[in-house]
């Protein structure tokens, strides 16, 4: 009789932990070539250091009380506790940080949806380093450590976090439309998307329409000028800022096309700018995201532009496994 484990969960065996050991080699060995040391933080946190950071992620965390009735928490991803460490640690040494993980990360999903409650991250955060330019170093890493697991098909995407409340309060949205979308848009459900803007009964035929439009478009650069005419004129700046982005990444020579997606939205509610997704068509759910989060250290006293991706090893495997690499 096999003794049942809690779903969500999974035991690996030998042949398999060694193909994992080789993508977070492969891996951990690109972020040190380009400067970014490896650093490592506590499985456990406290809880309110995660509500601080972001209330959604909050929400999603095993919680428990210690011996001291304490409120601890799995992290439930690697970004807020290692900006809770440079917050603490480095604020008296000057930036720019540049730093890496390899970690498991813990959330309280779904299992029947064949989510993981527990999963392995890889990624690198950099801090101090504002703007097109960080974005642009973190997006060129990213494309480096994908060809070093042999993911050269792997597509990157880039957006802009305030497009799409930008289109919607040019519009006239309220907050309560506009919080609904956003989760529905995060988890790629146009179609619901599109319902609950006619159901919001909050914009005309126009506005939606023009919704519709933005989260359809992606493509090379021709997609920046034809959002262009979509808005008002905070969608104009945010789409400003897209663009900037997009021509500092462009400059690098980066091994593969940037594809440009406007529809992009992280689930994660500490993004406030560039935001990216990884996509490999062999696997049905992103492989990696990240993007920048330069509000996010405000929040534990230091004031420090900031941004990061983080690559899910198992769909790493699970990609590498479809297109029979080995790496």
């Amino acid at each position: 009789m096999i003794r049942p484990i809690p779903p969500g969960t999974r035991d690996v065996l030998p042949d398999e932990m060694r193909e994992l050991r080789a993508i977070q080699s492969a891996l951990l060995g690109t972020f040190e070539q380009a400067g970014f040391s490896e650093v490592r933080t506590p499985t456990i946190e406290y809880a309110d250091a995660l509500e601080m950071a972001d209330r959604q992620a909050a929400d999603s965390a095993y919680r428990f009380f210690d011996e001291r009735g304490e409120m601890l928490a799995l992290r439930t991803d690697m970004t807020i506790p290692i900006a809770r460490l440079v917050a603490d640690r480095f604020r008296d040494l000057d930036p720019p940080h540049r730093l890496s993980y390899i970690a498991n990360a813990y959330r309280a999903v779904t299992p029947q949806r064949g989510e993981l409650r527990e999963f392995g991250q890889a990624g690198v955060e950099l801090f101090g380093v504002p703007g097109p330019e960080g974005t642009a170093e973190v997006v060129d890493l990213l494309d480096k450590s994908l060809s070093s697991v042999g993911l050269n098909d792997a597509v990157i995407g880039l957006g802009e976090d305030g497009l799409w409340t930008a289109l919607l309060q040019d519009a006239g949205a309220g907050p309560d439309t506009i919080e609904i979308t956003s989760a529905l848009l995060a988890a790629h459900d146009l179609v619901g998307v599109e319902r609950a803007l006619v159901d919001s009964n909050a914009l005309d035929d126009d506005a939606i329409g023009q919704a519709a439009q933005l989260i359809q478009l992606r493509g090379g650069p021709e997609v920046l000028e034809r959002a262009g005419s979509l808005g008002g004129q905070g969608f104009a700046e945010a789409l400003n800022r897209l663009t900037r982005n997009f021509e500092a990444i462009s400059a690098r020579s980066i091994g593969r096309g940037v594809l440009l997606d406007l529809g992009i939205l992280r689930e994660i509610g500490y993004y406030s700018g560039s935001t990216i997704e990884v996509y490999d068509e062999t696997v049905g759910d992103v492989i990696g995201g990240g993007g920048r989060y330069d509000d996010l250290m405000s929040r534990f006293g230091l004031d420090l532009p900031a941004a990061g991706f983080t690559l899910y090893i198992e769909r790493i495997h699970k990609a590498q496994l479809e297109r029979g690499i080995n790496v």
